[in-house]
């Protein structure tokens, strides 16, 4: 007898992406959405797809997404973003593990979505994610950004891809990684760590040579350079940041 299986997403202002995301998923037993309070038809779509939808203010990303995951009905859950959906090999993979899991989790590989290509290189593949899991095993870590599943037991790799499409051009792309190493900074700083100029320098080259060279994301084209070079921004930024937080703190 196949294992029960939830979906839950964490949504707000969703509308553009979420349709899609749904409709991939109806073979699961379960859908549950958490909004944090969406403008748009988010909760109205989540409705027309038979979905559980509860309300939750915004917590942080880890602490939303671990909101969902034990409001589900069942221990076996998928965890999705609103602009993603498993391919059809992912759910042939999904349906064949509940059978009889081996594991506590399993992750998967994620295609990224960039400047209209799904990169298959660099930073924006294999992208491994861990998002398939028994919570009464595993769950999601407390961070309010770049967040984690924490597993206490085995975990395992599925073939087939989850495919993340955002819809976002540059500019709205750029928007939500200044968001986001803005978090990360202020994370790094309640933890007491620091970054010099050495930081700052060696941090976006290194990852420039990891993800453009080591794996390759020259093979993606204009699409892959710009979103590298965007991640190694990201992290000069998020550097800065805190840097720029210790300097205001040491002036209280």
């Amino acid at each position: 007898m196949r294992e029960p299986l939830s979906v839950v997403l964490i949504t707000k202002n969703a509308a553009l992406q979420l349709e899609k995301t749904l409709a991939s998923v109806q073979w699961a037993d379960e859908i549950v959405v958490v909004d944090s309070g969406s403008t748009d038809e988010t909760v109205a779509i989540a409705s027309a797809y038979k979905a559980k939808v509860i309300h939750q203010d915004w917590l942080g990303f880890g602490p939303q997404k671990q909101f969902a995951v034990a409001a589900a009905s069942h221990d076996w859950v998928l965890c999705l973003d609103a602009d993603e959906w498993p391919s059809a090999e992912l759910v042939l993979q999904i349906k064949q593990i509940l059978n009889n899991p081996q594991a506590a989790a399993y992750r998967f590989a994620r295609s990224n979505r960039f400047m209209g290509r799904f990169l298959k290189h660099g930073e924006g593949y294999p992208d491994w994610s861990l998002r398939l899991f028994d919570r009464r095993q595993a769950g999601w870590s407390d961070d309010v950004v770049h967040e984690y599943v924490q597993c206490n037991g085995p975990v395992e790799k599925l073939c087939g891809d989850l495919m993340h499409e955002s819809g976002e051009d540059i500019a709205l792309y750029l928007a939500k990684q200044n968001r986001y190493t803005s978090l990360q900074a202020e994370m790094l700083y309640k933890r007491g760590k620091t970054a010099g100029w050495a930081k700052l320098v060696f941090s976006p080259l290194l990852r420039f040579a990891k993800f453009y060279l080591v794996r390759r994301g020259f093979l993606d084209g204009l699409p892959g350079l710009v979103h590298i070079s965007i991640g190694c921004f990201n992290s000069y930024i998020k550097y800065a940041k805190l840097n720029e937080l210790h300097r205001l703190g040491n002036r209280k």
